[in-house]
């Protein structure tokens, strides 16, 4: 594969379940695994790291903002102390079933709202920095945000993350709802493809935008995810081959 393809995933809860994550498993390389404070609980946790090793897919934390009502979809202010041990501590969970399991931590990930302030907000993409450093492992971002500047003048590693299912601004920003719609495969395969190869795309009325795919990523909790990691793998593969 010319890029990895990542999931966020074992966000069920209790009882509740969120995506299918048995089904993407044979079609991803990362598994964005949440860690307790958007979704997921112990169980889950451990489900998943499970699920991951048998598929032998590569394991991060997904962390997110203490809002488990609001699946972390929320912007709370948040200093920069704070966020870091907020962060650091859903890490340490998520470590403690990957070392009882003999994984070792793949890379990190912030989740939703977290995603979007560490974007534009210095003060929280230093705080995903510092949570970095702790566990010295890459971070999946955005290119051409406080994600990969910040990120490299820290010395952390960065890798570039395209969304095959979520829309994009004119600005270049990603346009995220409270709930995934059904996206066509064939249409999130033609993006992640014109991603890798061209690093361009359409922003969602039509602007040409400058994007960087070292990673793709499909949410499971879009409704036909399945077929879209399962189409957008296919694509990938094959732009390759060629």
């Amino acid at each position: 594969m010319p890029v990895d393809i990542n999931c966020d995933m074992g966000e069920s809860f209790g009882l509740y379940k969120m995506g299918d994550d048995e089904g993407m498993m044979p079609y991803i390389t990362q598994a964005n695994v949440a860690c307790g404070f958007h979704g997921s609980d112990p169980n889950h946790m451990r489900r998943t790291v499970e699920l991951a090793q048998a598929h032998g897919v590569k394991v991060g934390a997904h962390f997110s903002l203490p809002d488990l009502p609001g699946f972390g979809r929320r912007e709370m202010k948040i200093d920069r102390e704070e966020m870091a041990n907020i962060i650091i501590y859903q890490i340490g969970a998520l470590k403690g079933f990957l070392d009882a399991a003999g994984v070792p931590l793949s890379h990190l990930k912030p989740h939703g709202a977290l995603y979007g302030m560490a974007a534009r907000l210095e003060p929280i993409a230093h705080a995903v920095a510092d949570a970095a450093e702790v566990y010295e492992v890459p971070v999946l971002g955005m290119t051409g945000t406080l994600h990969e500047q910040i990120y490299a003048d820290r010395g952390v590693g960065f890798q570039a993350e395209f969304f095959a299912d979520l829309d994009y601004d004119d600005k270049g920003g990603l346009m995220i709802t409270r709930e995934h719609d059904t996206v066509d495969p064939a249409f999130a395969a033609a993006r992640a493809v014109e991603a890798v190869r061209d690093c361009t795309i359409a922003s969602i009325n039509g602007k040409s935008l400058q994007v960087r795919a070292e990673t793709i990523c499909v949410h499971s909790d879009t409704p036909n995810s399945v077929a879209i990691a399962k189409a957008v793998r296919k694509a990938v593969g094959e732009l390759e081959a060629a």
